[in-house]
């Protein structure tokens, strides 16, 4: 039998400390390394028998920008279908739009979690996805943190901001679930900034991204030598954020026996660092975030119960983009916006042929990979507006949009007024879906909803009652 052959990354990096990390988390995916302290040495392994078989580059910025960008041109111009990777500490969009037409493949700013560092890699040099234009970008726009700036119409989206903004004025613990890229850190961000607790300590912490042994001493803190190698000691992210907020991404891949002494600490109000024999009695707000269902893991036991309980005070579900298509049309000429203020860019249109292109996608990356999708395409469009010309991948998946009527009978308030057979559906359902609109549009000042929609608030709350909202939600 044939052993697969060995995918090789070559590393330019002239730094040995994260030149032996990358080869380490290259090697658990099976990659073998070969590292460039230079531009000099990188070039010319290109030339070699070694630099023929690269799958891959991966390139610090560790010479000024304008330098980095000519050695991925030059790079790009010896082996063009080499996926390029650039690391950099500069968030500056400039330099993004600039490495990007260089050739980069992506662009990625320092400090990187590991698990998202490999996933652009997989990204890269995955054979059966469309490359380039379709993978997500890791470096971003910078999110809205303000709800009334939130751009989705879609009832499912407006109840998920309303019960977002409700509970960001009180002090309990928040859930929120959906998918990779539906927005999950602008919900948390917009939250803290609305919230009592706005001026007090805040801190993401990344379950994902931190190793299982070093993710108790990450949230508790430790002692020294309360372990080998704790050679001082460290203040965990609880005691960090006492009275303020303190957020657990991807709090479902969070191993058994650590989510056992949170449910504790949370139930107690107090936590013990490793190796300490006292206790600190804390105030925080804890608002976890996860990409799956946690119900179903609690009801088997995979994930803790307790804990469960205690962070899903308030749960909020974040839907797909591809279940709120009405809303693409507004999203996407929002981030066209943001993207023509960036340095480097210009302000850009899209005509309806595009719009149709994107609408007839069903978007697994959400509205993160929306946003990718439209940076890439207004870096090299030579025109006033994006068609659907300028997403040559899409039209290779899609084929050449139709003119018909399928996009316009997504775009307009998030109002579905027909079933998948045509007819119109009941009048109680649409009903509902207006009621849910308002309250989401207006964010729940019941008030307003009412007089909005021309009717008694004691009739608003009768029919949230025969329609079975939930009011809570509302």
């Amino acid at each position: 039998m044939t052993e697969p052959e060995q995918r090789l990354l070559m590393l330019i990096d002239d730094e040995p400390a994260q030149s032996r990390l990358i080869t380490a988390l290259a090697s658990r995916e099976g990659w073998r390394t070969v590292v460039a302290k230079d531009s000099d040495t990188a070039i010319a392994t290109l030339g070699t028998r070694e630099g023929m078989q690269l799958n891959a580059i991966i390139l610090d910025q560790w010479v000024p920008g304008d330098d980095a960008c000519a050695l991925i041109a030059e790079l790009k111009s010896r082996r063009p279908a080499l996926p390029i990777l650039m690391l950099t500490t500069s968030s500056s969009p400039l330099l993004a739009v600039e490495a990007m037409r260089a050739g980069a493949t992506d662009y990625l700013v320092k400090p990187v979690a590991p698990d998202r560092l490999m996933q652009a890699l997989r990204s890269a040099t995955t054979r059966e996805a469309p490359r380039n234009e379709l993978q997500p970008l890791t470096e971003k726009l910078a999110g809205s943190l303000d709800f009334d700036s939130m751009i989705g119409t879609a009832p499912r989206f407006r109840t998920a901001l309303a019960k977002a903004a409700k509970a960001a004025r009180g002090h309990g613990n928040v859930l929120i679930v959906g998918e990779t890229g539906t927005g999950k850190e602008m919900v948390v961000r917009a939250m803290h900034a609305a919230s009592p607790r706005a001026r007090a300590p805040f801190r993401i912490v990344n379950v994902g991204g931190i190793q299982a042994s070093s993710l108790e001493s990450a949230l508790f803190g430790h002692e020294k030598g309360a372990f080998p190698g704790a050679f001082d000691r460290q203040i965990g992210a609880l005691q960090h954020c006492d009275g303020g907020t303190l957020v657990l991404d991807d709090v479902d891949r969070m191993a058994k026996a650590i989510q056992d002494r949170l449910a504790e600490a949370i139930t107690t109000r107090s936590i013990r660092p490793v190796g300490a024999r006292h206790s600190f009695r804390t105030d925080i707000r804890i608002i976890a975030a996860s990409n799956v269902p946690l119900a179903p893991l609690a009801e088997t036991g995979e994930f803790n119960p307790e804990l469960f309980a205690a962070l899903a005070a308030t749960r909020i579900e974040l839907p797909p983009l591809r279940d709120r298509l009405g809303d693409l049309g507004g999203l996407t000429r929002y981030f066209l916006g943001k993207i023509g203020e960036q340095p480097g860019l210009r302000p850009l249109g899209i005509t309806d042929g595009a719009l149709k292109l994107l609408s007839a996608y069903d978007w697994p990356g959400n509205v993160r990979q929306l946003q990718a999708v439209l940076f890439r395409a207004a870096v090299f469009c030579d025109g006033d507006a994006l068609t659907a010309g300028d997403f040559p991948q899409l039209m290779e998946l899609l084929g050449e949009p139709q003119d018909n009527n399928e996009y316009s009978s997504h775009e307009g308030v998030g109002i579905q007024l027909y079933t998948a057979d045509g007819n119109l559906r009941p009048l109680e359902e649409i009903e509902a879906d207006v009621i849910r609109l308002a309250i989401g549009h207006y964010r729940g000042r019941m008030t307003e909803v009412a007089r909005r929609l021309g009717i008694g608030r004691s009739t608003l709350y009768r029919k949230l009652s025969d329609l079975g909202i939930d009011n809570d939600a509302a």
